[in-house]
């Protein structure tokens, strides 16, 4: 990736809101060192210059991990249930797995279906 600064006048590739294909554009205004319009080079329509998006993969067990980390402490696992299932639960009642340990019910995903997220992640469990 280059690190020079984009002028106005300079070439970029961005998709083209009436040709609806990715088009060579020309910068024709820009705020900050961020092109906030475009012209494309094959329709000559003007449009407004959308910001890149990050496309790098998010990792959902790490954030899981991470908000696990941020609940615990306040966690009281003398309240924590064994996980039946056919027991019902509430959403933010612990529960106490035999396998993935102790978890905290997200919410409830659909009928006999609950997602609890757990110290390596969320899990979809059955409930009643």
């Amino acid at each position: 990736m280059s690190s020079k600064i984009p002028a106005i006048g300079d070439p970029i590739q961005a998709r083209c809101t009436k040709c609806r294909k990715i088009t060579g554009h020309t910068i024709v205004a820009m705020v900050e060192n961020l092109p906030t319009e475009v012209q494309c080079g094959k329709c000559q329509h003007t449009s407004a210059a959308r910001k890149p998006v990050d496309r790098r993969p998010v990792d959902p067990k790490k954030s899981a991990r991470e908000e696990w980390a941020n609940l615990r402490p306040d966690m009281d696992t003398s309240r924590a249930a064994d996980y039946c299932m056919t027991s019902a639960y509430k959403v933010k009642s612990l529960v106490n797995h035999p396998v993935f340990g102790l978890g905290l019910v997200q919410r409830l995903a659909g009928l006999q279906k609950m997602v609890v997220l757990f110290a390596d992640g969320e899990k979809v469990m059955r409930c009643k």
